[in-house]
């Protein structure tokens, strides 16, 4: 038996903002999301060569295994600041522009986990669920540092506040894991327009309500519109499941900026 992905994948422009800046990505062998910065110049243009290079990723691997996940995650986020870089320097317009990146890239029941700045990264599993990312954010920092409460990030005035972005400078300094997955897992990826509205427990419910996937996105999404939607809101929804030993197929889903699709 093999451990294959089963997945789905879904953005929204939410209530109060006039374009997506958000991008997402979901195949049999990655699943990212990409936030670019609201705050920042051509965040749309961030996200989408965040998820463009994802897809490169994802076209270069073709059938190999098995693939040093580490070094080929790493690489990755390197690449995407690179050229960010590259970008804002041949046109001055582009200066400024950021973007998020949360991606998980698949070998088997192995995944490496790369993230750097506020989306996040769910494992729903045995009934329980875990952020397995870390928020490289203002108010994250004041928490570990126990000078406020996460109950007092939620409503902090710079809780939108990022330490760490890709944003063209620098090899961008991500979290980089290796992890090992068990069928049965459930995981999510999203940007911070979906948990900025819904708490753990909101999300645990939906995880745990719906088997089908894309009914799981939509009510994410959805619950989030109703509490406001004051943000994009992505998100990407995957199980891994056991199947015959053969070669996980799936369709390849590019939502949001990089999509110009929900």
């Amino acid at each position: 038996m093999a451990h294959n992905l089963r997945y789905a994948a879904a953005s929204d422009v939410g209530r109060r903002r006039e374009q997506n800046e958000d991008s997402a990505y979901a195949s049999p062998r990655v699943l990212a999301v990409a936030d670019g910065m609201g705050g920042y110049a051509h965040g749309e243009v961030a996200s989408t060569v965040a998820i463009a290079a994802v897809s490169a990723l994802d076209d270069s691997l073709g059938d190999a295994v098995p693939v040093d996940l580490f070094t080929v995650m790493k690489s990755l986020v390197t690449e995407v600041n690179h050229t960010l870089g590259d970008m804002a320097e041949t046109d001055p317009g582009l200066r400024g522009m950021g973007t998020t990146l949360t991606a998980m890239l698949w070998d088997g029941a192995k995944f490496a986990l790369g993230h750097i700045g506020d989306s996040r990264a769910y494992l729903l599993r045995d009934g329980a669920l875990y952020q397995i990312t870390h928020d490289h954010t203002l108010v994250q920092t004041l928490v570990d540092d126990g000078r406020i409460t996460p109950e007092q990030a939620s409503v902090h005035p710079r809780r939108s506040m990022l330490l760490r972005v890709l944003e063209g400078t620098g090899d961008g300094d991500p979290d980089v894991r290796v992890r090992e997955g068990e069928a049965g897992d459930r995981y999510l990826l999203c940007s911070d327009g979906l948990t900025a509205v819904l708490g753990p427990e909101t999300l645990h419910e939906v995880l745990t309500q719906f088997v089908e996937l894309d009914e799981v996105a939509d009510r994410l999404i959805e619950l989030a519109n109703l509490g406001g939607g004051p943000d994009n809101i992505s998100c990407v929804v995957a199980d891994l499941v056991e199947m015959p030993d053969e070669p996980a197929e799936g369709p390849r889903l590019v939502v949001g900026a990089a999509g110009d699709e929900r």
